[in-house]
């Protein structure tokens, strides 16, 4: 080793950026290597997301289509499979809004609908605040009771 062939660690020493706009000698003078002319030439600016040089952009020669309902009323739905479940592990005859919420099936402000997937093996009295029509008659069927709120 010599101190003629000592380099610095590969990847410590990073490559200057180009200093532009510094006089004609440097190469990069003149127009700064911005181009002649143009929006991209002058200062502050700054392209729009989409913008595609004048090109029709993307999200216009989409179509358009469908709507949003804002009278759409969304519910959290909960199957019988659930309600069965619930039903055994802390023992409850009577499931309501707030048995529901404590038991992370529903959140504070949902609105919930029984839904009929699954099986009721015993007899349970639910409150919510809506029912298909085949949760409804399984419920019935079982001696319990659908109550809306």
């Amino acid at each position: 080793m010599k101190l003629s062939n000592l380099t610095p660690a590969k990847g410590s020493i990073h490559k200057e950026g180009k200093r532009v706009g510094r006089g004609e000698g440097s190469g990069k003078g003149g127009t700064a290597a911005r181009g002649h002319k143009g929006a991209q030439s002058r200062s502050g600016y700054s392209r729009k997301r989409g913008h595609e040089g004048g090109q029709m952009p993307l999200q216009r020669r989409l179509p358009k289509f469908g709507f949003k309902n804002m009278n759409r009323v969304e519910y959290k739905g909960i199957n019988l499979d659930s309600i069965q479940q619930l039903a055994d592990k802390k023992k409850l005859s009577s499931i309501d809004l707030e048995a529901l919420r404590s038991n992370g099936l529903a959140g504070k402000n949902d609105l919930v609908k029984i839904l009929g997937r699954g099986e009721l093996k015993s007899k349970v009295d639910v409150k919510a605040h809506a029912f298909s029509a085949t949760a409804k008659a399984a419920i019935e069927a079982k001696g319990g009771s659908a109550t809306t709120v």
